[in-house]
């Protein structure tokens, strides 16, 4: 169980971590490969506070992959890196589905329909992630 668990938060953790590394370092590419939405379809501010957003999210989302790796090999610190990576995701997905709801309820351009179905898909897929993490880390260290 815990390898196939650390394959989910590689997977799902590397996908959040490198979209941010995109994004962050890269608003071009990450545009052209529709990691982000392009300036025409936001609002100008939206799409400069997801630069910072991508920015601080690229230096703090690494925590669930490691979490991963350090659970496939047994490594008694996973319960630990898994807490600050499940914590830190539960905060980052939260933030991006209640700030889209917000934005979108006070008809704030915030991007194609897609691209906002897809946020919301993997903030929930995210959430679900870290809360069990965070589960499983507790139950290992109590």
């Amino acid at each position: 169980m815990e390898i196939v668990w650390g394959v989910v938060l590689i997977l799902l953790g590397g996908i959040a971590w490198f979209r941010q590394l995109i994004c962050a370092f890269s608003p071009t590419l990450g545009i052209k490969w529709g990691l982000m939405e392009a300036p025409a379809d936001t609002e100008r501010a939206l799409f400069i506070e997801g630069r910072g957003e991508a920015i601080w999210d690229a230096l703090i989302t690494w925590t669930l992959p490691l979490c991963g790796v350090l659970l496939m090999i047994g490594h008694p610190y996973w319960p630990y890196v898994g807490l600050i990576g499940g914590g830190s995701y539960l905060y980052f997905s939260g933030r991006v589905i209640a700030t889209r709801i917000i934005l979108q309820r006070n008809k704030v351009s915030i991007g194609s329909k897609s691209s906002i179905k897809l946020a919301y898909t993997f903030g929930l897929l995210w959430a679900m992630t870290a809360f069990i993490t965070i589960v499983m880390a507790l139950q290992r260290l109590i």
